[in-house]
């Protein structure tokens, strides 16, 4: 009887250190894409840091749960991905939903925002583009690791040849140049690429778009915040700020702050 009782109290002394151990989550690191536009970007005045709607979303839900949150340059997109899944940085302020990438961290529900993907052609390009199948046999560019959905990067993965560089910019370069025939990337941030670099009325989206996808916070699997407790505080106060529609209004906010950089012409530092 004795024996059970202490078997019985060392279990909930275990239980209460591990409840105890989920609440001491005090500081979020989190990383992203940096040519992602209005949702996400390098901060001119700041270039360490992340800047956009995902980015301000982020420590919204940071401050009403009382956690320090920051949102942090680490690289292109690719090394955005590996800093997460290597548990260096907690989460990614912004990813779609892959069965791959659930193998490495976990999804707060709901989607906050929806980002639109298409095909970038040059504007006096010689073949018209009515879907899909429309880009066999082209070459296609987008950026490392990127992804268009489930089941957009299971058809460009049987049937087409993408090319993934570094950087956006790169790939639309080489559209520009003629050295493929296509580049895939969401609608609104690789518009503002195309204003930046002076490309407008050169390169053009086309539809109808190759994929619409929700876009997710997600965590780390081997974040040593990853805890129930936490997942559940995350996606219990995404659930309330989506339905109230903040996503939304810190997205148009966002569009006009980098139009207004853009204007004055504002490119980040870049260290010595």
């Amino acid at each position: 009887m004795l024996k059970s009782g202490l078997v019985l109290l060392g279990a909930l002394c275990v239980s209460w250190s591990l409840q105890a151990a989920e609440h001491r989550c005090e500081q979020l690191l989190l990383t992203g894409n940096p040519e992602y536009p209005p949702y996400l970007w390098r901060d001119p005045q700041q270039p360490q840091q992340l800047i956009g709607a995902n980015a301000d979303l982020a420590k919204r839900i940071g401050l009403e749960l009382g956690i320090k949150v920051q949102v942090l340059y680490t690289g292109p997109w690719s090394r955005a991905q590996q800093e997460v899944k290597s548990g260096r940085y907690d989460m990614l302020a912004g990813a779609f939903l892959t069965a791959e990438r659930l193998g490495w961290m976990d999804y707060v529900y709901p989607a906050f925002l929806s980002a639109t993907s298409v095909v970038w052609q040059r504007k006096e390009a010689d073949w018209p583009y009515l879907g899909w199948e429309s880009l066999r046999n082209r070459k296609g560019a987008t950026v490392v690791n990127n992804s268009f959905g489930q089941a957009f990067d299971r058809f460009a993965e049987d049937f087409l040849t993408v090319e993934e560089v570094p950087a956006l910019d790169q790939a639309l370069g080489m559209l520009l140049r003629g050295r493929i025939d296509y580049v895939l990337y969401e609608r609104y941030p690789a518009q503002a690429h195309v204003d930046k670099q002076g490309f407008t009325g050169q390169i053009e989206a086309q539809d109808p778009a190759i994929s619409a996808e929700g876009l997710y916070l997600t965590l780390s699997h081997t974040s040593p915040c990853n805890t129930p407790t936490l997942r559940g505080q995350l996606a219990q106060v995404m659930l309330r700020l989506a339905g109230s529609g903040v996503p939304e209004e810190l997205l148009a906010i966002n569009a006009a702050r980098w139009r207004e950089q853009q204007r004055n012409h504002i490119a980040p530092k870049e260290s010595p």
